[in-house]
C-alpha cells in the first residue's frame, strides 16, 4: 500500500528495505529494469550497486542471502511465478512500485526495408503479432544488439537500446507503465 508520498509500505519484508545496497537485475545495460533498479535507489535518496545478468534468476546464483541484496523483476515477466514459488525459502518479496518503462519501439538498422523477422523479448512481443515471424532474446537490450548485428530484420525494444545500437525507430509504441517487484533475500533452510 502506497505512503503519503506513493511509495509501496506493504509486504512483510519492508522492514528489510533499508538494509538492501545491491539489486541483481536483466542486462545488459538499458534495459527497463536497470532504469527500475536505479529509480529504486535514487527514490530513497540511497547509493546502491545494480548488477546486471543475462538472466533475472542468474541474480541468485551470486547474491548474499542476508537482507542486504534483491532481485528486481517486473510484473509483465513471463516466468514471475517461478521466482516467486520456487525461492520461498530465500527471498522475500518486499516491494513493488510503478514506473514508466522507456518508450518501447519496433526498431531496424538504417536502410532496412523490409520486415520478415523480427527478435523481441517474450513481455512486449504481442505489440508485433502477425507482423513476421517472431523469435526471441533474454532483454530488450540483447534484442536491440542481435538486430543491429543482422541477425534480424528488426527487434522491439526500447528507445534507448536502440539508439546505443544505432537503429531506428520503425514505430514508437510509447512507455508503458510498469508495475516492478523486489525480491530481497533472506536466510532460511534449503528447500
Amino acid at each position: 500500500m502506497p505512503d503519503a508520498t506513493g511509495r509501496s509500505t506493504a509486504g512483510s519484508g519492508t522492514t528489510a528495505l533499508p538494509h538492501v545496497t545491491t539489486i541483481h537485475t536483466l542486462g545488459p545495460t538499458g534495459t527497463n529494469l536497470e532504469k527500475a533498479a536505479h529509480r529504486w535507489f535514487a527514490d530513497r535518496q540511497r547509493t546502491g550497486r545494480v548488477i546486471l545478468h543475462a538472466e533475472v534468476e542468474d541474480g541468485l546464483d551470486v547474491m548474499t542471502f542476508d537482507g542486504t541484496e534483491a532481485i528486481l523483476a517486473c510484473a509483465v515477466y513471463p516466468r514471475l511465478h517461478d521466482l516467486v514459488f520456487g525461492n520461498l525459502h530465500r527471498l522475500t518479496m518486499a516491494d513493488s512500485f510503478i514506473l514508466d518503462t522507456y518508450d518501447m519501439v519496433l526498431a531496424a538498422r538504417p536502410g532496412q526495408e523490409a520486415v520478415n523477422t523480427i527478435v523481441t523479448h517474450p513481455a512486449p512481443s504481442c505489440l508485433v503479432t502477425n507482423r513476421g515471424t517472431i523469435s526471441y532474446a533474454s532483454s530488450n537490450s540483447v534484442a536491440a544488439a542481435v538486430c543491429a548485428a543482422g541477425d534480424y530484420d528488426a527487434c522491439v525494444t526500447t528507445d534507448r537500446a536502440a539508439q546505443a545500437e544505432g537503429l531506428r525507430t520503425l514505430e514508437n509504441f510509447g512507455p508503458v507503465p510498469m508495475v516492478f517487484t523486489l525480491h530481497v533475500g533472506k536466510a532460511g533452510p534449503a528447500c
